[in-house]
């Protein structure tokens, strides 16, 4: 299913979504344009770049934001074997990278900070209390600069003990959050391994994300159904687990019965040493 483009032309300021779709989106960066429609930032700074890439075979998102003048950048959850994709788009675009984040010790995928640190030269960021290792660990109410730009760290555990939720700021207004897999478009992460919790999970999604402006865009790590955004207040409306009691969302996710992910042998190891673990070596080149 193709996405819809969307534009925004106040003050001149523009970013771009390209139409693509799900199965293909993979081989070519989205350039996302951020609308003023009720789903988009109302206003944005002109210096800003956003572009939104994804991995067919784990459904990850990877986020690259970027202030233009300065020309710093960061990356979210970055896939080890797309790693050559994202250093083409950073140099492509002329950026210097520096940091590369993720939002939790990812089971699905193998991370691509390690790689990328070897490649650019940034550094990794992750939460203190995943035990992982990085340059960089953060925790509750830190903040991650790129340029005149941050992003705030809000620790959000509940799907693993370590999930962040990166929120971006714009004239004091949450205006867009970076959820990984603590809140999904119209779901949420699994709670059966990695320290999960479900009550725990609740808690935090509605404290923390939940609790954001009801306009605040919602990118999540991951998407199964070919969507790329929410926002707060469609979720607080039309999520399926999350509009649920806290008691009978405890129930749902007991009751999930989801298979044993098949990537996290290989993953969650590598994962631990920021990606540098038994990474195959066709992605080491």
């Amino acid at each position: 299913m193709s996405f819809l483009a969307r534009c925004i032309t106040q003050s001149g300021y523009r970013l771009v979504k390209e139409a693509t779709k799900v199965n293909s989106v993979c081989q070519a960066a989205q350039t996302v344009r951020l609308s003023q429609s009720s789903r988009c930032l109302s206003t944005v700074p002109d210096n800003l770049l956003f572009r939104q890439l994804f991995d067919q075979e784990s459904y990850t998102y990877t986020y690259l934001l970027a202030d233009t003048e300065r020309k710093e950048a960061i990356l979210i959850d970055p896939v080890v074997e797309l790693v050559k994709r994202d250093v083409q788009l950073i140099r492509d675009l002329g950026l210097k990278l520096a940091f590369a984040l993720n939002t939790h010790v990812h089971a699905d995928h193998v991370t691509g900070t390690g790689k990328l640190k070897k490649e650019l030269a940034c550094k990794s960021v992750i939460a203190e209390v995943s035990g992982a290792e990085a340059d960089v660990k953060v925790k509750d109410g830190d903040t991650i600069p790129f340029g005149e730009h941050s992003l705030k760290v809000l620790s959000t555990p509940g799907h693993t003990s370590g999930c962040l939720t990166y929120v971006f700021y714009h004239n004091g207004k949450a205006v867009a959050a970076f959820t990984g897999d603590a809140l999904l478009i119209r779901g949420c992460g699994r709670t059966d391994f990695q320290q999960g919790d479900s009550s725990l999970l609740y808690d935090m999604v509605h404290g923390k994300i939940l609790s954001l402006p009801e306009s605040t865009l919602l990118y999540p790590a991951h998407d199964y159904n070919g969507q790329t955004v929410t926002t707060v207040g469609e979720e607080k409306k039309l999520n399926p687990r999350l509009t649920k009691s806290k008691e009978e969302f405890v129930k749902i996710m007991e009751t999930l019965n989801l298979p044993y992910p098949k990537a996290i042998d290989r993953a969650l190891p590598a994962n631990m040493v920021c990606g540098q673990y038994e990474v195959p070596e066709e992605t080491k080149t």
